[in-house]
C-alpha cells in the first residue's frame, strides 16, 4: 500500500497553517522527500530543545556560530569573535550584508533581541545562553557579550541557538515563547530566517516543504530545488515508501529491516555511532509519588529504591533482543567520546534478588504501581525498550503501568506543564557540543522555575554540591582540571545517588535511496542542505 494513503487519512481533522512566504520550485524540481516517525512539532527555535526539531528548523534558522560535518565549531552569522585572557569577554564580529528571508537586515539588534528571547519564560533552550551574560551592542555588526565569571565554553552550543529577526517577531507579536499554549502562535507555525532555506508551507503533522534561498550568503553545498518532510509513524509504512521510491530518506530504519532494505538494490541503510544517550528518570520532588499506587510519601526520593530499579534491568538482553546489537550500554549520560574518564565509570550488576533486598529494607517488600511514561516515535525502538522494562520490573514487584505516547503529546505535557506531569519515564539525550557542561546543567541541575539550570530536570535531582561542581566546570579553562570537576560530579550523582538510569546509546540507522547522498553526523542532527540528489 503506497504511504501516501496513510498520511491523508492522518491529515484529516487537522488544520494546515501555511507560511505567509509563499514559495514554488521550478516545474522539474529535484524534489528531495524523506520521512520520520516523529512529527515537527513547532517552528519557534526556541520551543522544544529536541536535536530533530532544530536541525530541521536549522535550514531556516543560523547561528552565530554552527558545526560542521565532523562537529567542528565553524563560523555562520558570526565571521569571528575574540575572547579576552580570561574568557570573561567575548566579542563576535558579525557576518555583513546578510538579511532575514523577508529581506530585513541582520545586525547585532537581531542577535541582542534573541538573546532575551531565549532566556524568557517558556523557552525550552534557557541554558544556551547564561543567566548573567550581559550582551552589549558595540555597532551593528560587532557584540560584546561579558559574564560576571570565565565563561571558557560559552559558544560552545551557539550552533543551535538560531537568530530570530527582532522586527518580524515583534511585528507577529511572537516576542513571547508560547511552547505550552493551547493555541500556536505565527512564530510556530511560520519562519523568517537567515538560512540556506526558507520556509515554503507548514501543515503540522502533515507535510512541511522547503525551498532554496538564493540570497544566502553561504556556498551552496546540495542540488535541491524543494525539501518534503512527511511525518510516518509506522516503521512498515516508512519501509514502504523508500523501497517503493516515494521518499528518498527515512528516519529511523527499523532495526528489523535493515537486511531487507540493503538487499533491495535500490536503497541502503546507513549506519554509525550516535552520542544520545536512552535512560530512565524518576520523580524525586513530589512529597506523594503521583499517578501511583502509594498514598504515603515518594519511593523515588529513597536512593536504595532508584538502585533497586538500576539492579532489575538487563540491559545487555535489551542490547541484544530490542536493539538487535545496534546499541552501547553505558553507565553515563554523557556520551563516551566525549568525556575521556567515562569508562571509570560501571554499571551495577543485573540482580533482581539484591533488587527485591533493596526494594525491602526500603520499605516497599511488596513493591508499588506506577505509571511509566514512553514515547513511541522518538528514539529506536522505544516503545520496546520500555515494553521489555515492564516484566523485568515486576519480578521485584514494581508494576509499571506503560503509557505509550506520540512525542508531540509526552513531550507537550511534561515540558510545558510547569509542574511535574510525570512520575517515572525513559527519554533520550543528545550531549550537545559542551559535553558533560551541558548535561550537567540540563539534566542534574536543581530545578530553577526562573530557568537558570535544570530546565530538562523534570523529576527534578537536586544536589547543591553538584551544582557548585558544575559551575566550577563551566568557569575552568584547564580541561584536566574540568575533567576532575566532571568526575566529582558523577560520582555523587551517579555511584551514589543514582538520579536516573542510563540503558545505553543508540546506533543511527538511516535508510537512503541509491540516489541519494547524505551526511550522517554522530549527534543524528540531519541537515537537508548537505543533501545531493541524482
Amino acid at each position: 500500500m503506497r504511504f501516501g494513503r496513510f498520511v491523508v487519512a492522518a491529515a484529516i481533522g487537522l488544520c494546515a497553517s501555511v507560511s505567509s512566504l509563499a514559495l514554488t520550485p521550478p516545474a522539474q524540481a529535484n524534489t528531495f522527500r524523506f520521512a520520520a516517525q516523529g512529527d515537527l512539532k513547532s517552528l519557534d527555535p526556541y520551543a522544544l530543545a529536541e536535536t530533530f526539531t532544530l536541525a530541521l528548523i536549522g535550514g531556516v534558522y543560523e547561528g552565530l556560530t554552527a558545526r560542521d560535518a565532523q562537529l567542528k565549531i565553524v563560523p555562520a552569522l558570526a565571521e569571528s569573535w575574540d575572547v579576552s585572557a580570561d574568557a570573561r569577554r567575548w566579542r563576535f564580529h558579525l557576518r555583513k550584508g546578510v538579511t532575514f528571508h523577508d529581506g530585513t537586515p541582520f545586525t547585532a539588534d537581531d542577535v541582542i533581541f534573541s538573546a532575551d528571547r531565549v532566556r524568557s519564560s517558556g523557552s525550552d533552550l534557557k541554558t544556551r545562553v547564561p543567566a548573567d551574560a550581559v550582551f552589549t551592542k558595540v555597532d551593528d555588526h560587532t557584540v560584546d557579550v561579558t559574564t560576571p565569571d570565565p565563561s571558557p565554553l560559552l559558544n560552545a552550543v551557539w550552533d543551535t541557538w538560531y537568530i530570530v529577526s527582532k522586527k518580524w517577531t515583534e511585528a507577529h507579536d511572537s516576542v513571547q515563547v508560547n511552547a505550552g499554549a493551547s493555541a500556536p502562535s505565527y512564530i510556530s507555525l511560520n519562519a523568517n530566517g537567515t538560512g540556506p532555506f526558507r520556509l515554503a508551507s507548514h501543515s503540522p503533522g502533515v507535510k512541511t516543504t522547503w525551498v532554496p534561498n538564493e540570497r544566502w550568503w553561504g556556498k551552496r553545498e546540495h542540488n535541491l530545488d524543494e525539501v518534503v518532510f512527511t511525518p510516518i509513524a509506522s516503521g512498515a509504512t516508512r519501509v514502504a515508501a523508500l523501497l517503493s521510491g516515494e521518499v528518498d530518506m527515512i528516519e529511523p530504519a527499523p532495526l528489523q529491516d535493515v537486511d531487507r532494505i540493503n538487499a533491495s538494490g535500490s536503497a541502503r541503510v546507513m549506519q554509525g555511532p550516535e552520542v544520545r544517550t536512552i535512560y530512565l528518570g524518576f520523580d524525586q520532588h513530589s512529597a506523594v509519588l503521583p499517578r501511583s499506587s502509594v498514598t504515603n510519601g515518594n519511593p523515588f526520593k529513597d536512593v536504595r529504591v532508584r538502585r533497586a530499579v538500576y539492579q532489575a534491568i538487563n540491559e545487555d538482553a535489551i542490547k541484544t533482543r530490542v536493539m538487535r546489537d545496534a546499541a552501547v550500554p553505558t553507565s553515563l549520560i554523557v556520551a563516551k567520546e566525549l568525556f575521556p574518564r567515562a569508562g571509570e565509570f560501571k554499571r551495577p550488576d543485573f540482580d533482581p534478588n539484591a533488587a527485591k533486598a533493596l526494594l525491602a529494607a526500603a520499605g516497599y517488600p511488596n513493591g508499588f504501581e506506577v505509571q511509566f511514561d514512553c514515547p513511541n516515535d522518538r528514539y529506536v525502538n522505544d516503545e520496546r525498550i520500555c515494553q521489555a522494562i515492564v516484566p523485568m520490573l515486576a519480578r521485584i514487584g514494581i508494576k509499571a503501568n506503560l503509557k505509550a505516547e506520540p512525542k508531540s503529546i509526552l513531550f507537550g505535557r511534561i515540558y510545558a506543564s510547569g509542574g511535574y506531569a510525570t512520575s517515572f519515564y525513559l527519554l533520550g539525550w543528545q550531549t550537545n557540543g559542551s559535553g558533560s557542561l551541558g548535561v550537567l546543567r540540563d539534566l542534574y541541575t536543581c530545578r530553577d522555575d526562573a530557568g537558570h539550570g535544570g530546565g530538562n530536570n523534570i523529576g527534578n535531582y537536586c544536589n547543591k554540591k553538584v551544582d557548585a561542581l558544575t559551575i566550577d566546570i563551566g568557569r575552568e579553562p584547564d580541561e584536566t582540571k574540568r575533567n576532575q570537576f566532571i568526575y566529582d560530579a558523577y560520582d555523587i550523582a551517579q555511584n551514589q545517588e543514582v538520579a536516573y538510569i542510563p540503558l545505553h546509546q543508540q546506533t543511527l540507522a538511516w535508510g537512503i535511496r541509491s540516489n541519494v547522498k547524505v551526511v550522517q553526523r554522530a549527534d543524528n542532527d540531519f541537515r537537508f542542505y548537505w543533501v545531493t540528489k541524482n
